[in-house]
């Protein structure tokens, strides 16, 4: 089974013309992805390459094996959180073992959940969590991610805990106007870089001429960055702006580079042969399945995303999953970023005017040849520029006009967001989701516990009226059964169902006995069986054909 599920799926009918636009689509997606593998890598507190090579697995593998064709794979921004917080764990609990091995293995377990459950067909059950769960978690991302990277993005140290980075984020502004006397590192220079780039990807899409809005702003401010850090220093002191010394022997105004090897090949660090003694370890087996649950749940709900942008094929949801098991079994084998589908590429992907997988494919391929044949040309990005990046993705993340949308919507909802979003930031990524879960399940018991009985009594007509609201479960059988049998015998009983919601078998059963017994007793009572059958979910045919005999024997109005 594993093997059909894994064959690439045939995509019938393609042209030439549809090969052709899916070339010009991955090379706007390759221009996406490039900047943010990098970028997220970087975060993360591994070498660039890490990140590049999750994106040439999540292209030229995943995107053959993919069950959703037009969504793009690589490392997400989303998991920038757990990958520190697990290494800053290894490094404590595990100080002299390579954390990047450890990283590994979780990955590799993260993996082989996310085949199991594509094996076992519960991709589906994913889709099942709450968005305002997921909308919560990735807000709580965003805030995580500009805590962290608002401080590379002037140079400066961002502290361990979130809420400290987000606190002192007003002291990382005041150094890039005033840094301090002696400092070595150059916060002016950094900041200047890190706004422009953070001013191109705000204004890019809405100002660029329509010949150039196919160009990412992702990639044009990369390229403003370089610009301004190769060739600024001379307008700056034109200005009468003080420039600190260059960090290294490419003069500029001195901003640090991206580090990157001369061949991609030397930075793999394929797993080897680890010691059996590390799978023993809870903090592997608690990464392990937190990667597999946060990844598969972002991954899927991508999917679903990409599914809405295009008139293509739908998303197989259990192939997909299996395809990012694969994908990131190889990624821990070669001691690279774990993987999810990407919101970002995919759709840029879409936009782009994408027909199939192919275009996902290439995507991979050149950033395979780009690394590997042009490393020099990477190394000359400001780090900078790549933390204004996150920091811009990460306000997009934050999402608060959706946020409004929501509270006016649902308050509950909008409270389960912000329950999600502030327990990642005050504790951690597993805490708020978890979290967000349970409250959301509270909140389906609520509403499926809610039964309200209204009586109205017409004594000169010798009838009685009994509305029922909400969603009449077992929960709230006493409730009703009370009702009932405070009813007068020998009256005109009419249960009114157009406002409720839901009912159980226990109260069906409830309802078919009192309608026997009360109209055994001389009175009559009026229901609607065939929208309480509405109301009933998963009604079992053995029980309809109890119902008429019952209207048969009982002479009750249908």
């Amino acid at each position: 089974m594993v093997r059909d599920e894994l064959k690439p799926a045939p995509e019938s009918g393609r042209a030439s013309g549809s090969a052709v636009a899916d070339f010009l689509a991955s090379l706007v997606v390759f221009m996406v992805a490039l900047p943010l593998c990098i970028g997220i890598a970087q975060a993360c507190g591994l070498p660039p390459e890490a990140g590049i090579i999750t994106g040439v697995v999540g292209g030229l593998v995943v995107g053959f094996l993919a069950g959703s064709p037009l969504q793009v794979s690589g490392p997400a921004a989303g998991l920038i959180v757990l990958v520190i917080q697990f290494l800053d764990d290894a490094k404590a609990q595990v100080p002299d073992t390579n954390p990047v091995v450890l990283l590994g293995l979780a990955i590799i377990i993260a993996g082989a959940i996310q085949l199991t459950a594509g094996v076992f067909r519960i991709g589906q059950w994913f889709r099942a969590v709450s968005p305002a769960v997921v909308e919560g978690m990735l807000a709580g991302i965003g805030v995580t991610i500009i805590a962290k990277q608002f401080h590379e993005m002037v140079d400066d140290t961002a502290p361990k805990k979130v809420l400290d980075g987000l606190l002192t984020i007003p002291q990382a502004v005041w150094k890039a106007f005033d840094p301090p006397t002696g400092a070595s590192a150059n916060h002016t220079e950094a900041a200047v870089i890190g706004l422009l780039a953070v001013i191109v990807l705000a204004v890019w899409k809405p100002i660029a001429p329509k010949r150039l809005k196919i160009v990412p702003a992702a990639v044009v401010a990369v390229l403003a960055a370089v610009l301004v850090n190769e060739f600024g220093r001379p307008i700056f002191e034109g200005l009468g702006v003080q420039i600190g010394p260059a960090v290294d022997n490419h003069g500029g105004i001195g901003v640090e580079r991206v580090q990157i090897s001369a061949s991609l090949v030397d930075s793999l660090k394929p797993m080897g042969r680890p010691g059996w003694e590390l799978l023993t370890l809870g903090l592997i087996w608690k990464a392990g399945l937190t990667f597999a649950l946060i990844a598969s749940a972002e991954t899927l709900l991508c999917a679903v995303a990409v599914d809405t942008k295009h008139n293509g094929p739908r998303t197989n949801f259990d192939r997909e999953l299996m395809a990012q098991g694969v994908g990131n079994t190889i990624c821990g084998f070669v001691g690279a970023l774990p993987m999810t589908g990407v919101i970002v590429r995919s759709a840029a992907n879409v936009e782009a005017g994408a027909k199939s997988r192919l275009s996902t494919i290439l995507h991979g391929l050149w950033l395979l040849l780009f690394v590997s044949l042009l490393p020099g040309l990477l190394s000359r990005i400001p780090a900078a520029a790549l933390a204004a990046i996150l920091v811009y993705t990460g306000w997009k993340l934050l999402n608060l006009p959706g946020l409004w949308a929501l509270w006016k919507e649902s308050k509950s909802e909008a409270l389960i967001f912000v329950a999600t979003a502030g327990t990642i930031v005050g504790a951690d990524l597993l805490a708020g989701v978890v979290l967000g879960v349970v409250l959301s399940a509270l909140k389906l018991l609520i509403r499926f516990s809610h039964l309200k009985v209204r009586r109205v009594d017409e004594s000169e007509h010798k009838r009685v009226h009994l509305y029922l609201e909400g969603a009449a479960t077992f929960l709230r059988l006493p409730v009703l059964a009370e009702a009932l049998e405070a009813v007068p015998q020998g009256v005109k009983l009419h249960v009114h169902l157009d406002r409720l919601q839901f009912v159980d078998h226990a109260i069906l059963h409830l309802i078919l006995t009192f309608q026997k017994q009360y109209e055994a007793t001389g009175g009559k009572m009026f229901i609607d069986w065939d929208r309480l059958h509405a109301r009933f979910n998963g009604t079992h045919s053995a029980e309809r054909p109890q119902e008429e005999k019952a209207r048969e024997e009982i002479g009750a109005a249908p």
